[in-house]
């Protein structure tokens, strides 16, 4: 839908500002802690770790950090024990939505996501209601201001994109396999395309316009789970026109 913009997209187009950094640190350092555990504390023999790592950096979060993390993993360091989890559910509009998040007290999380998706006009859903929707990919996005679209999309397509969407009002979307998405965002780095962002993300099979009302309390619903401290992320199904994005905002 030309002049849209999906959920994947907006997410990473939002600033972190200064006063959610202590939260993004640690998520961060959560998700270090649990690489490190299931697959040992070497970034070079563990994919999962290498990449938290290297959010660790984009987010300037310090040294001594992720050490910690990295040595509460192996069990080198005492901490807290963390679980994985997820949730499924429904915003307003039928939105699907998909949350993974990390706790170290299920019972007292699993209570506070469900009273946000009431809060805001939705509802938590049994294991599996909207998970078929989604599916792994990775996410490329680069702005459309520094790139050519021709020859990004030639690049992409030699690379062994599976897609490339051009739809989006300010970013050209890659779309990879997760087991290509290393090799893909590396090729790309060193044909120095400036990426905006890149991770492996749940991608919608199917999207469902928002349009007024609906489409705020979408946007407050999303708001309000990505900051919650258990979240690691959230994902829906959802495209907002840039004017419906304006306005929501305002």
């Amino acid at each position: 839908m030309s002049g849209h913009s999906r959920w994947a997209g907006i997410k990473h187009k939002k600033a972190i500002i200064d006063s959610k950094r202590g939260k993004v640190f640690t998520r961060i350092a959560r998700e270090i802690t649990i690489a490190a555990k299931q697959g040992g504390g070497k970034p070079e023999s563990n994919p999962r770790l290498r990449t938290a790592i290297d959010a660790a950096r984009a987010a300037n979060m310090p040294q001594d950090n992720v050490k910690r993390a990295i040595q509460r993993g192996t069990g080198e360091i005492p901490g807290m024990e963390f679980v994985e989890t997820t949730y499924e559910g429904y915003g307003p509009g039928g939105v699907a939505i998909f949350i993974e998040a990390t706790t170290d007290n299920k019972n007292r999380t699993t209570a506070e996501i469900r009273h946000i998706f009431s809060e805001h006009g939705g509802s938590l859903g049994e294991s599996g209601s909207v998970g078929w929707i989604f599916e792994p990919k990775g996410y490329i996005t680069i702005l459309k201001s520094s790139a050519d679209e021709e020859k990004l999309t030639n690049l992409a397509i030699e690379c062994g994109a599976d897609d490339i969407k051009t739809d989006d009002e300010e970013v050209f979307e890659v779309f990879t396999s997760p087991a290509d998405f290393e090799s893909i965002k590396s090729k790309l780095t060193e044909a120095k395309v400036p990426l905006a962002s890149a991770e492996v993300s749940l991608i919608p099979k199917n999207t469902v316009p928002l349009e007024g009302d609906v489409a705020k309390r979408c946007l407050d619903l999303m708001d309000t789970l990505e900051s919650h401290d258990d979240v690691k992320t959230a994902n829906a199904n959802f495209e907002i026109s840039k004017e419906t994005m304006e306005r929501a905002s305002s």
